[in-house]
């Protein structure tokens, strides 16, 4: 059976599958990212879990796999297959596509950022399936976005675009404008992230341990100290969507990541509040995702489909001449 090897490399933890040409999810594993052993013994797990799957691959379906995709954090350049700089992994200037495909002798690699490459399999398989166009917004540590125009993601002319979680939805003289990492002041991550909100409510209840999933759980039980630190993350986030959406003008909003696993009690106040903030804008329709944390390895295995049939094209292109 033909199928490819799909990665998606997270802080935490690696993904991986081996998928088949219908997306079926063939077989699924997951390793530890062991980041706190350096970027070297990052990349050479990855190395050793990928030509785990192509032997795998090749007992099971009889042939090894026809191509890898693979999904990675921070600054990616797809066009020449380097990841360029991820802070939480420790890698500059990684040429990770052709360290890969040395590695799995030669087999064709797509590499993607791992936003944008959950967002393309939400596109196409999850949530956004038959949207012409969408914004993909995952709420996690941090806050990103995935651009989908007719089944592709847009990375813009540098591979920034969809950065939405440094849109400055608050600003100096509040007192609400945090310092974000990424050098600015009063970005949207700061506030409406999952980290953010458990960071707010853990000092609301002088509860270290305590987070976003537990201020839910107290929104839901009424708790009027977890209603305003989860309004306040609400808020910020309508701001920064109605930002979003005033330039993009979406069909879609689908908002996924851990602070979407609070499900309507997310939803229903930031459907409300982001209707409250729209005058001239045609107000998108606002739904979860549908994928969970498979969407790397979906996405991951369709950049690898992707690559085979671009180069079928190619290939039935020098055959015609």
């Amino acid at each position: 059976m033909k199928h490819v090897i799909a990665l998606d490399v997270g802080g935490t933890a690696i993904k991986a599958a081996l998928i088949a040409p219908d997306h079926t999810l063939l077989h699924e594993t997951r390793r530890p990212t062991e980041r706190a052993k350096g970027p070297e013994a990052v990349v050479a797990g990855i190395l050793a879990l990928a030509a785990d799957l192509r032997e795998h691959g090749r007992r099971t379906y009889g042939e090894p796999a026809a191509a890898a995709g693979i999904a990675v954090p921070g600054i990616v350049d797809t066009d020449s297959g380097t990841a360029v700089y991820a802070a939480n992994l420790g890698w500059r200037d990684l040429p990770l596509r052709d360290r890969l495909s040395e590695h799995l002798a030669g087999t064709p690699v797509a590499l993607g950022h791992d936003v944008r490459t959950g967002g393309l399999a939400e596109g196409r398989v999850g949530a956004g399936r038959g949207a012409d166009r969408f914004l993909f917004v995952p709420l996690g540590t941090g806050i990103a976005g995935a651009i989908g125009i007719d089944g592709r993601i847009e990375a813009g002319a540098h591979g920034y675009a969809g950065e939405i979680g440094h849109i400055a939805v608050r600003r100096g003289a509040d007192a609400d404008a945090l310092d974000c990492g990424c050098g600015g002041r009063g970005c949207l991550e700061t506030i409406a992230s999952a980290s953010a909100v458990s960071r707010a409510w853990a000092e609301a209840i002088g509860d270290p341990a305590a987070d976003a999933a537990d201020c839910a759980k107290a929104v839901a039980a009424g708790d009027p100290r977890a209603e305003r630190v989860w309004r306040h993350a609400v808020d910020a986030l309508a701001d920064g969507l109605v930002t979003a959406l005033t330039l993009l003008d979406p069909r879609l909003l689908i908002i996924g990541g851990g602070l979407a696993e609070a499900g309507e009690t997310l939803f229903t106040p930031l459907r409300a509040a982001v209707a409250e903030r729209v005058t001239f804008q045609k107000l998108p329709r606002i739904v979860p995702a549908a994928l969970g944390d498979t969407a790397g390895c979906l996405g991951a295995g369709l950049l690898a489909w992707d690559l085979l049939a671009t180069h079928d094209t190619e290939s039935m292109e020098v055959s015609a001449r």
